[in-house]
């Protein structure tokens, strides 16, 4: 089944296009983790929030992503990160012209 992450933290920028200019590589990384569908990248700069909503294949994946993600934010010195997990009904996202696999 596939397992949504949201992640969200503080974050004082850059936001925009420098942020997207300086998190390129860091994003085609993402790519490459194991059981990766896609990722919807999110900011706030009024509020200083960024973060993400993922899609994985299963929940181990899921669940080594997040732990992997933690540990590199707060490496950065980012030591609140909220992290949500979520089983995703498939047929009624579906419906929504959502997609929830490769």
């Amino acid at each position: 089944m596939a397992k949504l992450i949201q992640i969200h933290f503080d974050f004082s920028g850059p936001f925009g296009a420098r942020m997207a200019a300086q998190l390129k590589e860091l994003a085609e990384s993402i790519n490459q983790e194991p059981g990766f569908i896609w990722k919807v990248w999110t900011e706030d700069a009024q509020r200083q929030l960024a973060g993400g909503v993922y899609l994985f294949e299963d929940d181990k994946s899921a669940r080594a992503y997040m732990a992997k993600h933690t540990a590199r934010l707060q490496a950065m010195g980012i030591n609140e990160v909220v992290c949500e997990l979520f089983d995703v009904n498939e047929p009624l996202t579906a419906i929504n012209h959502g997609v929830t696999q490769r």
